[in-house]
């Protein structure tokens, strides 16, 4: 029974395997930083370009790293960036749309 108990060697925020995950947390940044860009854009109605291709390309992001997450420190991160990409996206494509006029 001594090795069901392990010591915690390092702690780190709700990564329970104590492995890298380079891509998950490429995917989580890029999903935050999306989303923080969209959200923001996303209340002024001149920058509905940025607001919605931004929320898009955030919400593919973050679906794609839900996919493939490992910890719950991935998941939550990404939900918030999800969440911030969606709202970003939806003002953006009520304030004029992913192409602004320019297709018709």
């Amino acid at each position: 029974m001594a090795q069901a108990i392990r010591p915690q060697s390092s702690i780190s925020l709700l990564a329970t395997d104590g492995k890298p995950h380079p891509l998950q947390d490429t995917l989580m940044a890029v999903t935050l930083v999306l989303g923080t860009v969209a959200f923001v854009t996303g209340f002024f109605h001149n920058l509905h370009l940025l607001s919605s291709w931004a929320g898009l390309i955030g919400i593919l992001t973050g679906a794609y790293g839900q996919f493939i997450s490992v910890t719950t420190r991935e998941r939550f991160a990404l939900i918030i960036g999800l969440g911030a990409s969606a709202v970003g996206f939806y003002l953006g494509m009520a304030h004029g749309g992913l192409f602004g006029g320019w297709a018709g």
